[in-house]
């Protein structure tokens, strides 16, 4: 599959290259633009897993009876990935889940979680992502990321669920956002080593072993079919585009 692998390489690099040079890093100068940043970037993280959560569903046996379901390689890729991403270890050597992490860094910086918190707790009561969009007012970039996300969980296409979150979710961090916020918390050590420590897990963890198994994961879905393949590749690059109008919000938003 290393093939058709690189295929999705070569066509989505043009992308790649604008999120890791978009202009909203360069934009970051100081403590309160980091916080404007984190409060667009929450989002993107939360549905992460979600959609890691659904991959889950679709690959594994969740239910009772329990029976042996799919590939087992398959079962073995998510569920190394998920034990990661769903209960890792803190700063402190706690169990958390990184959206939780991201929560805690968030409120150690001063950054406003409650857009975030009002918009679960809404979902949690009614189920309704019209209404938890309207009540905690999520601005409309966000908004759009988590809907291309959730369709294509809908979808229910496990080959196109492991591919945005392959190609569309890792590797995305440059070196020039990894030097800002070290310049940032050099300055205020105490409001955002939780921040730190996130990204630098982020890098050790989802952007390297993560990565790999993710690849493989995609690769077996995927198969020898070539239909799904080619699926693959638009809705990866779907789903960076997302992550450009994202990270354009964030801009403007710091901007403003």
């Amino acid at each position: 599959m290393t093939e058709e692998i690189e295929k999705i390489r070569k066509a989505i690099e043009p992308l790649r290259q604008q999120i890791i040079n978009h202009k909203v890093y360069s934009a970051i100068k100081d403590l309160n633009d980091l916080k404007v940043f984190m409060q667009y970037h929450v989002y993107a993280v939360w549905d992460f897993m979600s959609l890691l959560k659904t991959l889950q569903k679709n690959l594994t046996c969740i239910d009772v009876p329990w029976y042996p379901k799919g590939s087992a390689d398959n079962r073995y890729l998510i569920n190394e990935i998920v034990v990661g991403e769903e209960s890792d270890i803190d700063h402190n050597g706690i169990r958390k889940s990184h959206f939780e992490i991201y929560l805690d860094a968030m409120k150690q910086c001063g950054a406003d979680t409650s857009q975030m918190e009002n918009f679960i707790d809404e979902l949690k009561k009614t189920g309704n992502f019209n209404t938890a969009f309207q009540s905690s007012q999520t601005p409309i970039e966000a908004k759009e990321f988590v809907e291309f996300t959730f369709n294509i969980i809908d979808i229910g296409k496990d080959y196109l669920q492991s591919a945005i979150f392959t190609f569309g979710r890792e590797d995305l961090i440059p070196g020039m956002f990894i030097s800002i916020v070290n310049d940032i918390h050099n300055k205020f050590p105490d409001s955002i080593s939780i921040f730190k420590y996130y990204l630098e897990r982020h890098i050790e963890v989802d952007g390297d072993h993560h990565s790999h198994l993710a690849i493989q994961m995609t690769s077996s879905l995927c198969a020898n079919n070539p239909l799904f393949w080619e699926e693959a590749e638009k809705v990866v690059i779907a789903s960076l585009q997302k992550r450009i109008n994202l990270w354009d919000g964030a801009y403007r938003q710091i901007l403003n």
